[in-house]
């Protein structure tokens, strides 16, 4: 079995989540895509993030009639900040037998060596980066290159279609009365709608 991990803050779950989805499935041939929306990240302490549940539940919402897909509520139910490292972790010693490839985007590839415990990350998974906008093709091989080098790692390097498309550009959307039913799937829309999320 093949698995893989997007996890994220998806405050809220977009448009843009969902391919980078379908397309690492598709090009990876994954059998399964296990969303994992985080508790609480590290890197975002400084910043208010929706309750985690109401995130949780607008992913749960958003994905429930898709097969290939799956969400795990581990990171929203654990004490403490969410490392990756754990994450993978518990994964692991749930489904042993499973490969795993962990999704990620091409600002996590730059700032990796920053991350706890990434030789553990790397021992676990194996490191899928897709390119997002601002980043070019020969820093992101240069990038690659040098994490292989240093930890004796393969990384996975997907080209996708580019959809810029951000949470905080829609947040702030929403925080200007503008329509976002483009950049989210519709239970997501009705549900910023109904629980005021994002407004000033």
């Amino acid at each position: 079995m093949k698995k893989g991990i997007l996890g994220g803050t998806f405050d809220p779950i977009h448009n843009g989540h969902l391919n980078i989805a379908y397309e690492a499935i598709e090009r990876l041939k994954l059998n399964k895509m296990v969303f994992i929306p985080t508790g609480n990240p590290p890197h975002k302490t400084d910043k208010v993030v929706t309750d985690a549940l109401i995130r949780y539940k607008m992913v749960e919402k958003v994905i429930k009639d898709e097969p290939i897909f799956e969400i795990d509520n581990y990171e929203i139910h654990k004490r403490g900040l969410s490392f990756t490292y754990k994450t993978l972790e518990y994964l692991k010693e749930k489904e042993p037998d499973t490969q795993w490839y962990f999704i990620s985007g091409a600002d996590c590839l730059i700032e990796m060596e920053n991350w706890k415990n990434i030789n553990r990350i790397l021992e676990l998974c194996s490191f899928v980066v897709f390119n997002r906008p601002g980043y070019s093709k020969e820093q992101l091989e240069k990038q690659k290159e040098k994490i292989e080098k240093k930890y004796n790692r393969d990384i996975i390097l997907l080209d996708l279609p580019l959809m810029d498309i951000s949470a905080s550009y829609i947040r702030k959307k929403v925080r200007q009365g503008n329509n976002i039913s483009y950049l989210v799937p519709a239970s997501v829309s009705k549900d910023i709608a109904r629980l005021r999320l994002y407004d000033l």
